[in-house]
């Protein structure tokens, strides 16, 4: 969707009592909004909840609760397709039985400190557009009424920029960019490209909501096959998983997009065709040949 489209949509298609105001924001738009534990409605928003959640979410979540990234995404985390062809994505999970946060404590948000991205930004919404006959992502804003919110009475008011610095939601743009541009790309090129592939789909997702397991995957002798890395990047990202979160989106935009961005060693591609045929060779007959995820 180009951002003319959702600006004709934005203020013509929202009907009369939904929550999203039709009104686009910028960076320098302002504001009348305060959520403090002194305001009326405070913790209501956590009770109705449908938050996706990002891979720096899925960082400052496993940690918080001290969780490897799998674990964590399989207690707290529900499966969801991003479109029509089935992009792997992930909503909070709820309590059992309920709508409510899983997080939702009697005091309050239990994670507050790395609460998600989405939680950061209420009650605002926030959408990348490209423009038409463009390449490059814009943000735009626009802000969200629920009838059960008082925040917007309170008479703090503020431009969209400032609101996003005191929620400390700017660091986790920056750490999920190239994601979500990933997540466009794929969105607007699935009609063209058709059903994605398993392996697209595992990539997708190991890259994404599994980082602790990408850095075992980064370790394997295929991928230290295939793959030119240094020594000292190598050990930089096994160190820094801001450096190797990045690194994931490197490889998944040159496994999906064949944006080379990680040099292959050479003759990587010949050893890789000798590992599937050997690999063929000595599976049982009837078996899947599948053996994990190919890293070329």
């Amino acid at each position: 969707m180009t951002r003319e489209t959702f600006d004709r949509l934005i203020r013509e298609g929202i009907p009369n009592k939904a929550p999203i105001q039709p009104t686009v924001l910028e960076q320098d738009s302002t504001i009348q909004f305060h959520c403090h534990p002194g305001v009326a409605c405070f913790n209501a928003c956590c009770k109705s909840i449908e938050i996706q959640i990002t891979p720096y979410d899925i960082i400052r979540l496993k940690n918080h609760l001290e969780l490897d990234s799998a674990d964590f995404v399989a207690r707290y985390t529900l499966p969801y397709a991003m479109d029509g062809q089935g992009m792997p994505g992930l909503h909070l999970a709820t309590k059992p039985g309920s709508t409510e946060c899983i997080f939702l404590s009697p005091e309050g948000c239990s994670v507050y400190q790395d609460r998600p991205a989405a939680c950061r930004y209420y009650a605002l919404g926030v959408m990348g557009m490209r423009k038409q006959e463009e390449s490059t992502v814009e943000d735009i804003y626009f802000l969200v009424k629920e009838d059960h919110c008082r925040g917007h009475d309170e008479p703090q008011i503020q431009t969209i920029a400032a609101y996003r610095a005191a929620q400390g939601v700017v660091a986790y743009d920056e750490a999920n960019r190239e994601w979500r541009d990933i997540v466009i790309k794929k969105r607007t090129s699935g009609p063209t490209i058709g059903q994605p592939s398993a392996r697209s789909m595992q990539l997708f997702d190991l890259c994404s909501y599994d980082l602790d397991n990408f850095r075992l995957f980064i370790q394997s002798e295929g991928f230290q096959d295939g793959f030119d890395v240094s020594v000292e990047k190598m050990q930089l990202l096994l160190d820094d998983e801001a450096q190797l979160l990045q690194f994931a989106f490197r490889f998944l935009k040159q496994a999906l997009f064949a944006e080379m961005t990680i040099p292959l060693k050479p003759q990587a591609r010949e050893r890789r065709l000798k590992r599937r045929q050997q690999a063929k060779l000595d599976l049982p007959q009837g078996k899947d040949s599948s053996r994990g995820i190919d890293p070329l």
